[in-house]
């Protein structure tokens, strides 16, 4: 049996007695069998611990009243998966992706996988993932490429690539993922799934990592209704105090009908470097027209900021925290991390970051915050919502991002140390190019704070979908999900399944 309904759908049929926490449970395990081999959308498994709780769960629910019943936890012995980066577990092997780390058996668990299991859900394994998330499509060379259920010739996209697999072929009703840069987001748009990155400080953060790429990197999950989407941020929202970022407890018990027009600005091709597809162009008109049947305001408005300008920021960024990264694993193992213990990519990415200056590192935090007040501006006196494509286009077929002269830049971070910290970027830069160019419009929203979510609004002629992509201004994440409810109720949203 697959999974075709929400989460919230089988949570139910538990509270009614019509299935029991081990029949889902045993269901999903048969489905990583029976689907993973096509798929390798998953790496690791945890059968007996899984089969282990929910007979625990089924025996507590055999002692509970009906009104006892009704006060359980909103995913109540629902399977679903982790992402095998970050999402910790004390007892549970984890990897990354990596070849580096596979195989470690973490000894804490995450206060956000400690919100999950409170939330009701039963953790069945990890999915896979690039190699620590570094790329916006899943092929570690540890674990293999993901595949696409719509096409296994296509990827789902990345980091959270096995998520989007796993969900989108109906192996469990929900998944969780992360969004660094578009982690979630884009998976959602090529896999044809709702993608919710909340604000920065909406989810609980800690014990092992409080800021996640300074805030860039939130934890959430790829779903199949909005409806899954809000109940599942009311149990994860939190206001954490020690954390660095706090973010106010949404207080709506319900997701309430908008109750006015909403202005909408829209952004199409963001620079001449990257021309708009003509997918993702089609994805975005259509999506205007309907907005605009539905009574809300929408108009072409202009960033304040250059994307290209944002995105080498990020690289930076990125790059500094990944040096920070390898110290760590350096002071764990023992020994030095080598050029052969990872990828080509992530060794350039890595001694990019030693490089970096301290103070430029501090510039581009403080450059963070001024793009953060200049488009909060936006927000205040312009538009309630911006709308983009997700993704500049469907998913691709596995390799489509390579560079043409692969072997030469792969020979030059070889010897990465050997280049000043401006040839590094642009080398990494180079890496990138292709998906930088497909990919071009989630990963400022990381380094803004602000949320962000993708919904399944279009499809081409060849049925890959492209999703739509709105942001709302830092902290009005039920904003965003009241608009897509009222996609969701005019039946707009199309998160069917795919049988394999």
């Amino acid at each position: 049996m697959l999974f075709t309904e929400d989460a919230g759908y089988y949570a139910q049929q538990v509270k009614e007695r019509k299935v029991t926490v081990l029949a889902l449970v045993d269901q999903a395990l048969a489905n990583i069998e029976a689907l993973n081999p096509r798929l390798n959308a998953i790496v690791y498994v945890q059968a007996s611990t899984a089969r282990a709780q929910a007979k625990e769960y089924d025996g507590y629910l055999d002692q509970l009243t009906e009104e006892e019943i009704d006060s359980l936890p909103d995913f109540f012995g629902v399977p679903t998966l982790l992402k095998d980066l970050g999402q910790h577990q004390a007892g549970h092997l984890t990897a990354s992706g990596s070849n580096l780390t596979k195989d470690t058996t973490m000894q804490v668990t995450e206060y956000f996988v400690e919100n999950i299991v409170s939330a009701g859900f039963v953790i069945i394994g990890r999915t896979n993932v690039p190699e620590f998330g570094f790329k916006g499509i899943s092929d570690s060379k540890a674990f293999g490429q993901v595949n696409n259920p719509i096409d296994l010739n296509r990827n789902p996209g990345g980091s959270s690539g096995g998520a989007a697999a796993a969900l989108k072929a109906g192996i469990v009703p929900l998944a969780f993922g992360s969004d660094g840069g578009g982690s979630i987001r884009i998976p959602a748009s090529f896999s044809g799934l709702i993608g919710l990155k909340p604000s920065r400080g909406r989810v609980t953060v800690g014990p092992g990592s409080y800021r996640g790429w300074q805030g860039a990197s939130i934890n959430f999950a790829l779903t199949k209704s909005v409806d899954d989407t809000w109940t599942l941020l009311r149990n994860l929202q939190v206001e954490q105090l020690e954390a660095p970022f706090i973010m106010p407890i949404i207080n709506e018990t319900s997701l309430k009908p908008l109750n006015k027009p909403l202005k909408i600005g829209y952004l199409d091709q963001l620079n001449q470097a990257w021309p708009i597809n003509e997918d993702a162009k089609e994805a975005l008109n259509q999506t205007i027209q309907v907005l605009r049947k539905l009574g809300h305001e929408v108009f072409k408005v202009t960033e304040p900021f250059d994307r290209a300008e944002t995105m080498r920021n990020y690289f930076v960024m990125n790059s500094v925290e990944t040096a920070a990264m390898m110290k760590d694993i350096e002071q764990a193992s023992g020994h030095p991390v080598t050029f052969s213990d990872v990828e080509p990519l992530t060794w350039a990415i890595y001694r990019a970051g030693l490089k970096v200056p301290s103070y430029r590192y501090s510039q581009l935090l403080t450059e963070w915050d001024k793009w953060t007040a200049q488009s909060e501006a936006m927000f205040e006196e312009e538009v309630d919502l911006l709308l983009t494509p997700t993704t500049n286009g469907p998913a691709p077929i596995h390799g489509q991002f390579y560079p043409d002269n692969l072997n030469e830049i792969i020979e030059k971070e070889k010897h990465f140390d050997d280049y000043e910290m401006a040839d590094q970027q642009g080398i990494i830069w180079e890496h990138f190019a292709k998906s930088v160019a497909h990919m071009p419009y989630t990963s400022l929203i990381n380094m803004l704070g602000q949320p962000a979510i993708s919904l399944p609004l279009y499809k081409n002629t060849d049925h890959l979908p492209v999703g739509i992509q709105f942001v709302a201004q830092k902290g009005n994440d039920y904003l965003l999900l009241q608009l897509a409810k009222q996609f969701e109720d005019q039946q707009l949203l199309d998160t069917a399944i795919v049988n394999l």
